[in-house]
């Protein structure tokens, strides 16, 4: 069975992320979020004591669209993925985020100084999971 891919996160997918997206979680049409929405999800206020309503336009948009099964990729503020996964288990979609390699290459300058190239490669998706045990009271 096809599904498809809710893309909340600030920046493009890379090749190799639209790959694996189509091809092992079997969700090739890729729906990234309206340029508003976009605007809202990369600009969080880091100043407000709650931002369920701040969300909520992001949540209305993939319920509108969405399916049990469908992927939904979330990556940004962590509060507003904390909301948006939970929200996402709660409706029967298939949260994942990205995981990376890191690779750090450090070149020694002729003054002394350090140069430094970071590049991050992708990896895999991994589904957000939830606790399959409860955690032992510690007293």
């Amino acid at each position: 069975m096809m599904h498809r891919a809710f893309l909340l996160l600030s920046h493009a997918l890379s090749p190799a992320q639209e790959k694996e997206l189509a091809q092992d979680w079997r969700a090739p049409l890729m729906r990234p979020m309206p340029e508003a929405l976009k605007k809202l999800w990369g600009n969080v206020p880091p100043d407000t004591p709650s931002i369920g309503e701040w969300v909520q336009p992001v949540l209305e948009w993939v319920e509108g669209q969405a399916a049990p099964g469908d992927v939904i990729l979330v990556q940004g503020d962590y509060g507003a993925t904390f909301l948006t996964v939970s929200w996402a288990l709660s409706k029967g979609l298939v949260p994942v985020y990205a995981t990376t390699e890191r690779l750090l290459e450090e070149t020694v300058q002729p003054d002394g100084s350090v140069l430094q190239k970071r590049v991050f490669r992708h990896v895999r998706f991994r589904r957000y999971e939830t606790p399959r045990k409860e955690p032992h009271e510690s007293l």
